[in-house]
């Protein structure tokens, strides 16, 4: 930890109070410099990320600067996506080991009490087997024999009251750490959360972080290099000049522009919000908030007469075009014989019409019709099995 603490190219250095989850983490991929990081804004709360060090050294051109909010997110979400999947597992192995040494504990305390009756009963044969007359010797053993017999006394209260505390707490399952999870997420955002504490999590799992920007695809490209030897790439949208943290997602956006083809905006309003999917200002949206998002973003409003006459449709009116069931077809296209998209998890799914007059399309509705004429022909061959017995 002393040697890590040390600034220096190859070390991280310690975790200060600043906001940056990732200072001292990241390093540039064109230059292999470690990228410094600026706090601006009215409160000093806005950090952004710059490798600098060869212009400020030898006046080398700078490299990449970029917004440190989006990508300290990233890594966060990451962070806590990897950490979550085993937090019940490492709770409930710490409630296994802490049983287990409650076990040994009193193994051996039953061990103490075993040798301590040994002991009584070793002091008490020499007392007995002492002369009488000899005063002395028979009140030494004698005084010997009652502290012996005090130490059994005291060892078999002590394992009274140890079982008496184990009886009294619950035993810990599994269901005991299902919001273990969402804790560690609410206890990670809380804003009373040392961010110095948050720092020393990140370092824990991760070695750093190569970052570069991808101009043409506008993202911040980062290589994250975990401490156990694996590597994962992160793409994060970067900030546009005149974009803020409250703006509406590209994901939002990209789902609308897809729904609009076979929703109403009372439609998108209500998949939106069931979605669990909030504005950038994290309101729920409204039918007035969507008609905004798709004036500022150029999306066309949803028109029935343009919808058929472009050849947009949902499973339901595909499934009649085709003349198979909803069911067939959705399996179909989770098994990619045909093409549909479905922005949203509990949303509809879109088809264009040209995705149904493919081969495959062709195939798929010559064997549902195989298919259901196999079904009708064995029902009606064991009717007439039936009534031929009777």
């Amino acid at each position: 930890m002393i040697s890590d603490n040390f600034r220096a190219p190859d070390h991280s250095g310690a975790a200060k109070r600043g906001a940056s989850l990732l200072t001292g983490l990241l390093r540039c991929r064109r230059c292999g410099r470690k990228l410094t990081v600026h706090y601006t804004g009215h409160e000093g709360d806005i950090l952004r990320y710059s490798c600098n060090r060869g212009w400020l050294d030898n006046g080398e051109p700078r490299c990449i600067t970029f917004g440190g909010v989006t990508v300290d997110g990233a890594i966060a979400r990451e962070v806590l996506r990897v950490v979550q999947p085993g937090a019940i597992e490492a709770a409930v192995v710490a409630s296994e080991d802490e049983a287990r040494k409650q076990d040994e504990v009193l193994e051996a305390l039953k061990r103490d009490l075993e040798a301590a009756r040994y002991g009584a009963h070793r002091a008490w044969k020499q007392y007995d087997a002492t002369d009488p007359e000899n005063r002395l010797v028979a009140d030494e053993l004698e005084r010997r024999w009652n502290a012996a017999l005090q130490q059994v006394e005291a060892l078999t209260e002590r394992i009274d009251e140890y079982r008496a505390r184990d009886t009294h707490t619950p035993a810990v399952g599994v269901e005991d750490f299902e919001n273990l999870a969402a804790d560690l997420e609410a206890l990670w955002h809380h804003p009373d959360t040392d961010a110095r504490l948050k720092k020393r999590i990140v370092r824990t799992l991760i070695n750093e972080v190569v970052v570069d920007v991808d101009a043409e695809a506008g993202e911040i490209v980062l290589v994250v290099h975990w401490k156990g030897g694996t590597h994962t790439e992160l793409r994060v949208a970067r900030r546009r000049r005149g974009q803020s943290s409250q703006h509406t997602s590209k994901e939002i956006v990209c789902a609308v522009q897809v729904l609009v083809r076979v929703c109403s905006d009372d439609m998108i309003t209500g998949l939106l919000n069931r979605n669990g999917l909030l504005t950038g200002r994290g309101n729920r949206w409204t039918r007035e908030r969507v008609a905004s998002l798709r004036s500022k973003s150029k999306i066309p409003c949803n028109d029935p007469d343009k919808q058929s006459s472009e050849g947009w449709m949902n499973l339901t009116q595909a499934a009649q075009r085709l003349g198979i069931s909803p069911v067939t077809l959705r399996l179909a296209v989770e098994r990619g014989e045909i093409k549909a998209d479905h922005p949203l998890s509990g949303g509809p799914w879109v088809f264009h019409c040209q995705a149904l007059e493919t081969k495959a399309a062709a195939d798929l509705v010559e064997r549902t019709q195989r298919r259901n004429g196999r079904t009708e022909i064995s029902t009606s061959r064991q009717r007439n099995i039936d009534f031929s017995s009777a």
